[in-house]
Parts: C-alpha cells; structure tokens; sequence
C-alpha cells in the first residue's frame, strides 16, 4: 500500500510539476446557482438543512462522500473545504487538521471531501482522473442551497497533495474563493498565469523528506527504487514558489528583511501586503520541520512537528481577515 500511494504521488507530480511552464487554466465551473453572489441566498430561511455528520453527494456518475461540521447559530456561515493529503481521508484530515474542531468555533461550516473511491488522492487540474475541480464547487454549491452559508466567503485549506489542490483552485475555480491555505504542499503546483486576487497562507518545514523545502527531487527518505521514482520529478524551493504566487497575484512589494518576522524562535514569516484586492500572501517556515501540520499531532514517520506554532488557528485568522468577494 505503502509503495502504490508513493508510485502514484510520484506519477502526479511528473504530470503537474514537470510542464515546461505554468498549466493553463481549466475552463471554470458555474458560479453557484441562484444568479447572485450575495449572502446566503440560496438556504437560509428555508428550515432545517443539512445535518453534521457524514455525506454522500453524486456527481459525475460516481458517489462522493464528504464530512460535516455546522457552527451554532442562523448564518449566513463562511464555509471551508478541508482537503486530505495523498494516501490520508476525510477522517483522518478531520482529526489531523482540527479545522472542523475550531472553525465551527469561530462560526465556520466546514466541509471535510474525501477523494473518490478507489483513488489515493485528488486529481489536479489537467491531469487525468475524476473531474476533483467540477465536484468540489459542486459540494459549494450543494452546501448553499441546504445551509444558509456566506457566498461570498469560501475557503479551501489542505495539506501535501491536499494544498496542491487547494491552490488549484485559486485560479480554476475563477476566483470564487477568498482565501486558501497549503500546508506542506506549496510547490506542488506552479502558479497560472492570471490569479485572481486571493490570499494565500503557507507553511513549510526545512527538514521535509516529502516535498523538500529547497526543492529538488521529493521522497527522499523513500526506498531505493522509489527514491528513484522521485528522482522523475523536479520541484521548485518553497521561497521561489511563494515568489512565484506573488507576482502571479500581482503583488508590487517582496518580502525582505524588513518584511520577514519571527513568532516563534524556529519559525521565520515572509509577507506580501501589497495585494491587489487587499489579498495578502504569507508563508510561514518552520526550520527543522517535517512534513507536517504546524501544532498538530506526532506522525513520526512524517518528521518533527513544532509545537511552537499552530497553524489552525493561524489559518483561521487570514481567513477572518479575508476580504469578501
């Protein structure tokens, strides 16, 4: 099992991170229904909807399932979509994550998809597999019409090929989301050409064997043969990723010294504030982690955790701070 979910993070990645330049866009999906981008249009006032728990939704032919969260009170909710890492689900993503546990806090929806049956992962745009773009914005539009959610507030956050597909969907989805968040994942995808105003918020160790920090080839910490496997791909540095995001997003300062902080001893943070659309980028490096969620519980196989940051409630604050669409 082990070697099938590296074989088949090893063929994605030559799909999408080895292309000569960025991926073009793949055509958006419909805005969500109802003709408006106002606020909870669609499910509020409406009586009971859907309830927290698990979820089936059909959508191109197959059955997909994804877990529930709900806040307490009427709404209209801002919603974010938790998606899973390569070879990981919905339930572990769920407990890993703590999205569900703390945005619902805050007054979050939170939506955690599972990749359809018998894939390891998300298929990323222009690669081959379930259209994964079509379903999550139909998962939006479905949470629309039976919850009185915010439209103008969506988020998307994910770790590893999770934050690949997170970030997918800044310029896929046409703009829709207000902000995505990509843990251990940032440099999976390169930016497209014309990003809309998004922020984007990112964390990355320095000692990931995954998806390495300085780039280069991933699965480093691999058997032989898969390690060879890896060799196949070619990543870019997380920094020259993040770079990358902000003049794609058009953001007219850098982050330099005067731009970088530390909140904890082992955590440096670059920031672009100069976003169009009042967006902002971030990418928070945590020196000596693994390929891990910042906070989060031990995976040993997966390198060090920092215990000195905790990137949930981090996430949660951008997406706070979000400008509406």
């Amino acid at each position: 099992m082990r070697a099938r979910v590296i074989m088949l993070m090893v063929a994605a990645l030559v799909a999408a991170g080895c292309a000569a330049g960025p991926p073009p866009a793949a055509s958006p999906p419909a805005r969500p229904s109802g003709g408006s981008t106002g606020a909870g249009v669609d499910g509020c006032g409406r009586g009971p909807g859907l309830e927290a728990g698990r979820h089936v939704l059909s959508h191109g032919g197959l059955r997909r399932r994804f877990l529930l969260a709900l806040p307490e009170g009427d709404g209209p909710h801002p919603v974010i979509l938790d998606l899973h890492g390569l070879g990981s689900g919905a339930v572990q993503q769920r407990a890993y994550s703590r999205l569900a546990e703390q945005g619902t806090r805050r007054g979050y929806v939170v939506a955690t998809p599972q990749a359809a049956d018998g894939r390891m992962g998300w298929t990323l745009p222009r690669t081959g597999g379930p259209d994964d773009t079509a379903f999550l914005a139909a998962l939006l539009d479905h949470l629309r019409r039976t919850l009185c959610v915010d439209a103008r507030r969506q988020f998307a956050a994910g770790m590893s090929y999770g934050a690949a597909m997170a970030v997918s969907l800044v310029c896929v989805m046409d703009g829709r989301l207000s902000a995505v968040a990509a843990v251990a994942g940032l440099n999976i995808v390169r930016p497209c050409q014309d990003a809309p105003p998004t922020t984007i918020v990112a964390f990355h160790g320095t000692g990931d064997q995954v998806v390495p920090y300085e780039g280069g080839h991933p699965l480093r910490s691999a058997p032989g043969d898969l390690r060879a496997l890896g060799r196949l791909v070619t990543l870019e540095p997380v920094e020259r990723a993040a770079a990358a995001w902000a003049a794609r997003l058009g953001c007219t300062g850098r982050a330099t010294a005067r731009a970088t902080a530390r909140p904890a001893a082992n955590v440096r943070l670059q920031r672009w504030r100069t976003c169009p659309g009042r967006a902002t980028l971030a990418l928070y490096t945590v020196e000596g982690g693994g390929h891990t969620w910042p906070g989060s519980a031990d995976v040993p196989r997966l390198g060090p955790v920092t215990r000195d940051l905790d990137a949930t409630a981090v996430i949660l604050n951008a997406f706070d701070r979000a400008p509406s669409r």
